[in-house]
C-alpha cells in the first residue's frame, strides 16, 4: 500500500478547531445575554480588543458563517436566531451536559421490572399463551426437549418452549422549574447561565430521544409563567423575589392534564422562597425563613406527595438555613435533594432523571 505524504498546512487544520472554540463560546454568551445575537457577537469583538481571542479568529468570517448556516439572520433591528440556530444550542448544551456523565447514565431510559415491551432480556420464563412468537428463545427450548426426551427421540411439547423476558419501558412528564429571582445573579455569580443549559439539554434529550414524554418548564420569580421550550434560550433572570409555592402550584396543574405513568417536578433553585401572593397581592420577605411562606410553600410540597408527583431539588448554594428548608421540603414530599456545584448541575440532573425511569410506579 503507498500512502501519499503532503506539505502539512497548519492553518487548514486550525480552522476547524477556530470554529469549533468560536461557536461554544458564542453559544454559551448568546444564553447569557438572554438570546440576544448582537450583544453576543459584540462581546466576542470586545473578547478579542482585550485580547482573550487571538487576531487569528475571524469573527466577520464566523458571523457570515452564521448567515449561511441559516442560525442567525439579519432583520431590520439586527441579528437573531433562527429556529435552526435555537436548535443548535439546545444540541450544545447537551453535548456539554452528558460529557461529564459516567459511560452508565444516558441511554438507559427503562425501569428495572419485566414488562411487555422492549428490548430482549437474557432472563427467560415459560411460555404462555399471548407471547409473541419472536420471543421465543429457540435455544433453550431445544435444551429442554432434548433433556426431556434425549435425541433418540426428539419432539417438541409446550412445556419445552420459553420465552426471553422485556423490559418494560414507563412515560414519563416532567415540570422543570427555574427559579428566575434577582440572588440567581447576584454578587457576582452567575448561577442562571448554567441551569439554563441544563433546562436545554434536557428539552433536546426528551424531545428527540424520548417521544413519549412531555417536559414543561415553568418560571417561578414574584410570580411563575410557564414558559415554550423554544424560548428557554431567551429567559432571563429579573428583580424578583422567590415564589415557590407559585412554581409548585403551576407545575401540579400542568401535571394533572398529563396521562403519563410517572410525574416529577425538577427544581433548580439558588434561594429560600421570599414570597407569596395573597388575596391577589405579593406578600414579601427576603429576610431569613418566613414562617408565613415557608408554611405556604410546604403545604405544595404535601400536595405534591398527595398526587403522587416526586420533587427533585437542585440547590446551587449551601447557605445553612436554605438546606434546612430543602430538608423540610424533602421529608414531607418524600423526593430527592441535591446540593450541587455549578459545575456537576448538569450531571446530577441526567443521572437523576434517568434512573428515576427505572422506578416503577403503581397505581
Amino acid at each position: 500500500m503507498r500512502v501519499r505524504y503532503e506539505r502539512w498546512d497548519d492553518d487548514l487544520a486550525r480552522r476547524p478547531r477556530d470554529r469549533a472554540t468560536l461557536l461554544r463560546l458564542f453559544h454559551y454568551l448568546v444564553l447569557r445575554t438572554g438570546g440576544d445575537v448582537e450583544a453576543a457577537l459584540r462581546a466576542l469583538r470586545e473578547m478579542q480588543r482585550l485580547g482573550y481571542l487571538g487576531a487569528a479568529f475571524n469573527l466577520d468570517e464566523f458571523r457570515r458563517e452564521l448567515e449561511e448556516g441559516d442560525v442567525v439572520r439579519r432583520e431590520a433591528d439586527g441579528y437573531h436566531l433562527t429556529h435552526r440556530g435555537e436548535r443548535a444550542i439546545r444540541r450544545d448544551a447537551l453535548d456539554r451536559v452528558f460529557s461529564s456523565l459516567r459511560r452508565a447514565g444516558p441511554g438507559e431510559h427503562r425501569t428495572a421490572d419485566a414488562g411487555s415491551g422492549g428490548e430482549l432480556l437474557a432472563e427467560t420464563r415459560p411460555y404462555e399463551f399471548g407471547d409473541e412468537p419472536a420471543r421465543i428463545d429457540s435455544r433453550q427450548t431445544l435444551k429442554n426437549a432434548l433433556r426431556r426426551g434425549g435425541i433418540e427421540d426428539f419432539t417438541l411439547a409446550e412445556p419445552d418452549f420459553e420465552v426471553h423476558e422485556t423490559e418494560h419501558h414507563t412515560s414519563c412528564a416532567t415540570v422543570l422549574l427555574l427559579d428566575i429571582s434577582h440572588s440567581m445573579v447576584l454578587y457576582g455569580e452567575d448561577r442562571f447561565t448554567p441551569a439554563k443549559r441544563v433546562a436545554l439539554a434536557l428539552a433536546e434529550l426528551i424531545t428527540t430521544r424520548y417521544p413519549k414524554d412531555s417536559l414543561d418548564v415553568v418560571l417561578f420569580g414574584d410570580e411563575a409563567i410557564e414558559v415554550p421550550l423554544s424560548k428557554i434560550v431567551y429567559a432571563e433572570v429579573g428583580p424578583y423575589h422567590t415564589n415557590t409555592k407559585a412554581g409548585l402550584r403551576m407545575a401540579q396543574g400542568i401535571l394533572r392534564r398529563k396521562k403519563h405513568a410517572n410525574k416529577q417536578i425538577f427544581m433548580v433553585t439558588d434561594g429560600k422562597p421570599s414570597a407569596i401572593v395573597e388575596s391577589g397581592r405579593i406578600y414579601k420577605n427576603p429576610i431569613g425563613l418566613d414562617p408565613r411562606i415557608i408554611q405556604q410553600t410546604l403545604q405544595e410540597a404535601a400536595a405534591c406527595r398527595r398526587n403522587r408527583i416526586v420533587i427533585t431539588t437542585f440547590m446551587v448554594a449551601r447557605d445553612a438555613h436554605l438546606v434546612e428548608f430543602v430538608d423540610q421540603l424533602t421529608r414531607i414530599n418524600r423526593g430527592r435533594a441535591y446540593y450541587s456545584s455549578l459545575q456537576s448541575l448538569g450531571e446530577f440532573l441526567f443521572v437523576d432523571y434517568l434512573q428515576n425511569r427505572r422506578r416503577r410506579v403503581h397505581g
